[in-house]
């Protein structure tokens, strides 16, 4: 029987503004596992954090609308109080925010901010709290942990503070850690080992892992499933094999082209994703990809009019799409095939 820690059901989290309604996350559904790793990926504007930020109750205190369920080892998150969010929050689940230098406070020391939340869920005193700060200081990699808990957040470099983050979310232990974006803004080196320390210490506490990116490469080897999303919505889901090796959705095929991959073969130059996403007030009618999809004209107008359903298109992976099968195995062998071609004139013509 599969160990269910996260259960998400048509989650839509809408914000009324003077301008309109943002329907930033509208029907999104997931389910999560202990000890398993799911990524949420998308561009900038798709609904991401909104949606992590739901699960951890942070949009108490706005004029957001929530509806649909957020289950969390059973215990209904939608509606649930304040008091018993913030019980939860740090115990239960902790997130890694995307920018550790505001979320820090300058004002206290590191090892102090860790020790916080530590203490408020545990019956211990400041001085237990605080040697806890400072193994966790060391188990994340900060040297002299002792001496570098009493620095502030701007005494440390990005790689560092990222580190701290992961510490203060680890405090209490929690069944599930959410991480946005958390290689952001960090060189590549440092990058790769925030993303493996993340991974030895999910096996260490066999935590369920939610990391939320815009990059395919960041989940590419950490990732059990792959959730893709677009204008709020559900784009692709699927386990990471499937959504890498057979891509289901034109989205999702526009963010592996945007991206380096060293197992096939390659452009010499990436292929961004024509135009922008849309607005959240705005979303296109059908399809919200349709205005930057070049298939669109292939569905016999439905891409406009019609909002696609998630379908099979393999068993546990799901696209929202409106080709067929068919049409999607001959547009992404067609796509592959001029991608390569595209990379061998390039290469041939540099020779000469």
């Amino acid at each position: 029987m599969p160990d269910t820690l996260l259960d998400v059901a048509d989650l839509r989290i809408h914000f009324p503004t003077s301008d309109g309604l943002v329907k930033a996350v509208d029907g999104i559904s997931f389910s999560l596992e202990r000890g398993q790793t799911l990524g949420i990926v998308g561009e900038s504007g798709s609904g991401k954090s909104v949606t992590s930020l739901g699960i951890m109750g942070l949009h108490h205190g706005t004029n957001a609308q929530i509806t649909g369920h957020i289950k969390l080892d059973g215990e209904e998150l939608v509606g649930a109080t304040p008091g018993r969010v913030r019980e939860l929050r740090g115990s239960k689940m902790a997130m890694i925010f995307q920018d550790p230098l505001s979320s820090l406070h300058p004002y206290y020391t590191i090892g102090a901010q860790i020790a916080e939340a530590y203490l408020v869920h545990n019956q211990v005193g400041k001085k237990v709290a605080h040697k806890h700060a400072i193994d966790l200081l060391g188990r994340v990699g900060i040297p002299q942990p002792a001496s570098r808990a009493d620095d502030y957040p701007h005494q440390f470099s990005g790689g560092m503070r990222q580190r701290a983050m992961i510490a203060m979310a680890l405090s209490c232990d929690p069944e599930l850690l959410i991480a946005d974006e958390p290689t952001t803004a960090l060189d590549v080196t440092v990058q790769a080992q925030i993303l493996d320390l993340i991974w030895d210490l999910q096996q260490e506490y066999h935590s369920a892992v939610i990391i939320i990116t815009h990059d395919l490469g960041v989940v590419a080897e950490l990732s059990d499933d792959i959730l893709v999303m677009y204008a709020g919505r559900m784009a692709e889901y699927g386990s990471a094999e499937d959504t890498f090796d057979q891509p289901g959705h034109p989205y999702t095929w526009g963010l592996l082209a945007s991206m380096p991959r060293i197992d096939e073969a390659r452009l010499e130059r990436l292929v961004p994703i024509k135009g922008t996403p849309p607005s959240l007030i705005n979303v296109p009618s059908g399809c919200a990809f349709h205005p930057r999809c070049r298939y669109a004209g292939f569905t016999g107008g439905r891409s406009q009019t019609e909002v696609p359903e998630l379908r099979e298109v393999s068993p546990g992976h799901l696209a929202a799409c409106h080709l067929t099968g068919d049409q999607r195995r001959k547009f992404r062998t067609e796509l592959v095939l001029e991608e390569t071609e595209a990379s061998t004139a390039r290469m041939t013509q540099g020779e000469a």
